[in-house]
Formats: C-alpha cells, sequence, structure tokens
C-alpha cells in the first residue's frame, strides 16, 4: 500500500477546519436533541394516550427512517420552505437533532420508568405537583442510569454527523471526499479521517465514563 503522507499535510488545515464544524454539529445535536428529547420521553409516557400518541409516531419515524434519507428531505424539502433557499449547516444539525431526539426520549422514557412509582407517590404526599415531584425527585434519580446510554448515543452523534457530507456540510468527511476526488486516492483521506473520529469518540468515552464514575461515588 503506498501511503502518500505528503497530500495530508497539503489537506491539514482543511482537516482542522472539518474537525471544528464536526464538533458543532455534534455539540448543538446534542443539546437540542437532549432538550427535544426529554420533552418528547416525557409525552410519550402520558397517562392520556390521545397526548401520548402523536410522540410514539414521532420516535416510530425517526427511529424507522435513515438519517441519510432525513437529512437529504430536511436539507432539500422542509430548510427551502423556510428560508427559500437551502443551508447545508442548519439542516444537517436540525436533522441530527431531531433523529437523536427520538432515541433520546427512549432513553429518558426506560431511565424515568426504571425508577420505583413510589418515589412519584412520596413526592405528591409531600404536596408537591407531578411537574415538581418528577422536576427534584424522579429525574435526578434517573439520570444516573441513563448516562451509559446518553453517552452512546453521543458518541454515536459524533459518527454520524459524516452524513452531513452528503449535502455539502463542511465538516470531516467533506473535505476526505474532496481529497479523494482531486488526487483519486483512497487510504490516505478516509483512513485520516477515520484516526480522527477514533480520537473524538474516545476522548468523549473517557470523559464520560469519568462522570458515570464520580456521579457513583456521590
Amino acid at each position: 500500500m503506498d501511503f502518500n503522507f505528503t497530500i495530508i499535510l497539503e489537506y491539514a488545515d482543511l482537516f482542522k477546519k472539518g474537525i471544528l464544524v464536526t464538533i458543532q454539529l455534534s455539540l448543538y445535536a446534542i443539546v437540542f436533541g437532549t432538550v427535544l428529547g426529554l420533552l418528547i420521553g416525557l409525552g410519550k409516557i402520558a397517562k392520556n394516550q390521545w397526548i401520548a400518541f402523536p410522540f410514539r409516531c414521532y420516535i416510530a419515524i425517526f427511529r424507522g427512517t435513515p438519517l441519510f434519507v432525513q437529512i437529504l428531505i430536511i436539507h432539500f424539502g422542509f430548510i427551502p420552505l423556510f428560508l427559500n433557499t437551502t443551508n447545508a449547516m442548519i439542516a444537517a444539525i436540525v436533522a441530527l437533532s431531531l433523529n437523536a431526539a427520538a432515541y433520546i426520549a427512549e432513553i429518558f422514557r426506560a431511565g424515568i420508568e426504571s425508577i420505583d412509582r413510589g418515589q412519584m407517590e412520596a413526592g405528591r404526599s409531600l404536596g408537591m405537583t407531578h411537574v415538581q415531584a418528577m422536576r427534584y425527585i424522579v429525574l435526578p434519580q434517573s439520570f444516573k442510569r441513563m448516562i451509559p446510554p446518553l453517552g452512546n448515543e453521543f458518541i454515536v452523534l459524533i459518527k454520524d454527523s459524516s452524513l452531513a457530507a452528503v449535502i455539502a456540510a463542511p465538516e470531516l468527511m467533506y473535505y476526505a471526499r474532496l481529497m479523494m476526488g482531486q488526487y483519486n486516492r483512497v487510504w490516505e483521506p478516509y483512513l485520516t479521517v477515520a484516526v480522527i473520529y477514533l480520537v473524538l469518540t474516545l476522548t468523549l468515552s473517557f470523559f464520560l465514563t469519568r462522570l458515570e464514575r464520580r456521579l457513583k461515588t456521590e
């Protein structure tokens, strides 16, 4: 295998830009996806089935269709409806956030339902409303149990951000494909971004593991 480091150095600055955009996309998707996922998760476990139904449909649709297709539909279909044009970065953030929210909603639902119902009843007996008991009693306890699956979802998000290259969002895979097209080389661009993604995911995994251990000792 003939591996040319020269062209990697030539693209070093572009890869740095790609790393920043990849991190930016992932952070936006994590924040928006977590907030939306919490709301959807709470909606799905609502006692009123009419309220819970649209949330269940949302989860089924976004978990049952490929993220690749969702990115294309949002980029070429939904974003132009609001901006009269399309924007790769906005489309990528929206698609990643909406997709992540469906999976995170299930994580929140499972975490909340893992807490004994007596905890909610105890809060209500102290005069708390349902929302207060959920906020101060149930969610803090369930959050510790949700750290591992949430961490896995965040790692998946970093890797899934590479799909944004298909709509020309200037993240890592975009520049890897650019290098491949210019030099007609495969090993250099794709092995390089593979190593970069590995470093990013291992770094996040390290901090999540530290957080999980810290919460267990509290």
